[in-house]
């Protein structure tokens, strides 16, 4: 048994330019039959055509494909994807043609080529809608072959390690961000972890330095001072399994800075909670030795039942296949194992590439492997495909996609027995709108194992869903907020979408009025005609229109019309407040009529970010509130017309700042108020407001009122708040809700 080092990454980073040779050899590992001359040829073609190039870093543009084609060799790929990698840039870069490509490597390389060529082939039509509108390209090339989502997220994860030569910082964050919500995500959803979580490390290098240095360094001085624990515990275990006659491979499993950091602004946990888990992988040779080694375990120590998971008898979606679980170990310390074959080790690590084999003397994916290995990973890719098909904006399919991305799973059956895998959270609606797009139209109650229960109710594993149906297609104000899948939502947009228009375009052409005043113009219509041909709209209804719809942002307008303005808004500083009498510029949704008073709810302070629905009070108008707001409760039985469908503006989202309170629990010590007013600066946040509340010798509790840009902004606060050694505890706070009198 092998005890004590690390789990393998992807192979460290080649030389600067790696040779040829050294290409060929790479390959030769897993494929002996390769045509070198094939590699060669494909080297020598991308070496010539970016000679002239050089990145921003000063090595020669070359390195950056060569070093692609090196990690699609790590992870095994064929010699037509590790080609790709030398040639994916050299159609959109340099003087080569697709043509070029099809005659000099044939028809599949050049189609791969094309595949990932086009990807960067857009016409945009503002910056809002870029990272939306690549998603969507990714989803339709990808929908085509796996193998150019491959290439570019390798591609992708070059440039990441190469993100420090980029001099602009917010340029950096940018990508970082964009590589952190889609291409991480994406490389989860087809199970190539390895590629994922370093994605996932190097983009939260560079969006939080300061939270990436300080957990590295915190990881460093537990590592030394537990190597000593680790090592006993891996022996125990070691001793114990070798009694049982089961030969395994143990190793340990150190967490990675960006998953302590979720953690730490999910979870709300200290970092001692979380580092306090030794946590250790068990390869075995059988799926039965799992079970038999899960035995041995459980019988040596005690197991904590709440975190025991079984994803060999039900595997994730992207083919994950493992047993988890955590015991009460030697020496009393806590002991999380994951308890695999080789098999499903290189699934969990390779995920989609570990199924392409040698056989009958090619290399290639293999269909049949992947369903043995527990089913098609591709599948996973499918509901973007679906998705995509609603219509509706980009940005629109960016929402639903990332709610797709970032969901756990919960398992539920058809009737007939038909498993069905939806999103943590999931309702019966999107079980229908899962099953069939016409269903989920139809759908008009449901029955989960034989009982009645209301569309919101929230589906467990296991549970039996029957859909009852009905005959009409139009979905009742506010179903979208039953359904939380993208599948679900996207269908029931497209459906309400077109009955909104005439509410949108008067909204918009508020924003449009307010946004000229802001610049001390005046909106005449008549001057529109250039900035409506910029934008790619026929008139200023359909301009008010994408206003109203959040599509086109009023700093997308203005920078239309005045060509060369720049609207820069980096500080929250700079950007307009969210307040009672401007709530029609950042609140959008059916049912606001003319005349109707806003007001933001006191009890709950939404922010850009919130799901929030509107409340009519007589004599008051409509109070906003956050989905998930405890004064709520007491209008439940209140009739539907009095609750609306509501939605932040992009006006909230790009040019406003909200008030949020922040209450914390700080040691009492010199400097922590200087320490607090830091790292709330440090992550792009203005404290308003500070009140004491209580103080003792050892600890105070403090209100901050901080100006945020949206429950992001205000999430990543409190992490940080929570990584500083003085402050015991930060939450957002919220008004206490009183229950009313009966």
């Amino acid at each position: 048994m092998n005890h004590g080092a690390t789990s393998p990454d992807l192979a460290s980073p080649p030389p600067a330019i790696p040779s040829a040779d050294e290409l060929v050899a790479r390959i030769h590992r897993y494929f002996p039959k390769v045509d070198a001359d094939y590699v060669r040829r494909a080297y020598d073609f991308a070496e010539e055509a970016h000679r002239p190039q050089r990145r921003q870093s000063g090595e020669p543009y070359f390195a950056h494909v060569a070093q692609v084609a090196m990690i699609l060799a790590d992870l095994r790929m064929d010699v037509a994807t590790v080609c790709t990698g030398l040639l994916h840039d050299t159609v959109e870069d340099t003087p080569a043609t697709l043509e070029d490509i099809t005659r000099e490597f044939g028809e599949e390389t050049a189609s791969l080529v094309d595949g990932v060529t086009k990807l960067g082939q857009m016409e945009l039509r503002s910056k809002r809608t870029k990272q939306a509108e690549n998603l969507q390209k990714l989803v339709v090339a990808i929908s085509a072959d796996v193998r150019v989502l491959i290439v570019k997220l390798c591609d992708r994860l070059h440039n990441m390690r190469t993100l420090g030569a980029i001099p602009r910082p917010d340029k950096r964050e940018r990508i970082a961000r964009e590589t952190l919500e889609i291409y991480a995500p994406l490389a989860r959803r087809i199970g190539i972890n390895r590629v994922c979580v370093e994605l996932e490390d190097l983009a939260f290098e560079h969006i939080n330095p300061a939270a990436h240095e300080s957990i590295n360094k915190r990881l460093k001085l537990l590592r030394d001072e537990h190597a000593q624990e680790v090592s006993a515990v891996s022996q125990a275990i070691t001793d114990r399994l070798e009694q049982a006659g089961i030969e395994a491979r143990i190793f340990g499993r150190e967490k990675r800075p960006y998953s302590i950091w979720r953690k730490l602004e999910r979870k709300g946990l200290t970092f001692e909670e979380i580092a306090d888990i030794y946590a250790f992988r068990l390869i075995v040779t059988t799926p039965d030795e799992c079970y038999r080694a899960l035995g041995v375990i459980h019988q040596a120590w005690r197991c904590m039942p709440e975190r025991f998971r079984d994803f060999i008898s039900l595997p994730k979606p992207n083919n994950y296949r493992s047993l988890h679980t955590t015991v009460i170990g030697p020496h009393n310390v806590r002991v999380e194992l994951q308890i695999r074959t080789e098999e499903m080790e290189a699934v969990a690590e390779s995920g989609v590439a570990a199924h392409w084999r040698y056989k009958n003397s090619t290399y290639k994916y293999d269909p049949a492997a992947a369903q043995a290995a527990g089913g098609d990973p591709l599948e996973r890719l499918r509901p973007f495909v679906e998705i995509l098909n609603q219509g509706g904006d980009p940005d629109e399919f960016l929402e639903h996609a990332k709610l797709e991305m970032f969901a756990d799973q919960v398992y539920c059956f058809t009737p007939k027995g038909d498993l069905i895998s939806l999103p943590a959270g999931a309702t019966p609606l999107d079980f229908a709108y899962a099953v069939h797009t016409e269903l989920g139209h139809t759908t008009v109650a449901a029955k989960i194992n034989g009982r009645e229960r209301p569309l919101r109710t929230q589906l467990r594993n296991g549970d039996v869903v029957q859909i009852v149906k009905g005959g009409v297609r139009q979905p009742p104000q506010g179903w979208e907020n039953l359904a939380i899948t993208g599948r679900a939502r996207a269908a029931i947009r497209r459906l309400i979408r077109e009955s909104e228009r005439d509410e949108f375009q008067r909204i918009g052409k508020i924003m449009a009025e307010h946004a000229f005043r802001r610049e001390g113009r005046q909106l005449v219509e008549t001057d529109l005609g250039d900035a409506l041909a910029r934008l790619d709209l026929k008139d200023a209804e359909e301009l008010y229109e994408m206003l109203g719809r959040g599509r086109v942002s009023s700093g997308d307008l203005l920078n239309a019309v005045f060509p060369g303005r720049l609207d820069e808004r980096g500080d929250v500083t700079d950007r307009e407040l969210i307040e009672d009498d401007k709530a029609r510029l950042f609140v959008r949704g059916r049912g606001l009529t003319q005349g109707v008073t806003l007001h933001f709810a006191d009890c709950c302070s939404p922010l850009p970010g919130d799901r929030i629905v509107g409340l009519l009070i007589p004599d008051k108008g409509v109070e906003i509130h956050t989905i998930d707001c405890e004064t709520l409760a007491d209008h439940e039985e209140d009739e539907m017309d009095r609750w609306l469908d509501l939605a932040w503006t992009a006006e909230a989202e790009d040019n406003a700042v909200s008030m949020a309170r922040i209450e914390a629990v700080l040691h009492n010590g010199q400097g922590v108020l200087a320490e607090i007013a830091k790292t709330v600066s440090e992550n792009r946040g203005n404290i308003a407001s500070v009140k004491t509340r209580r103080r003792s010798t050892d600890f105070f509790d403090m209100e901050f009122d901080v100006e945020v840009f949206d429950t992001r902004h205000l999430a990543n606060i409190l992490a940080a708040l929570r990584m500083c050694p003085s402050v015991v505890s930060a939450e957002r706070k919220r008004a206490e809700h009183e229950e009313s009198e009966e």
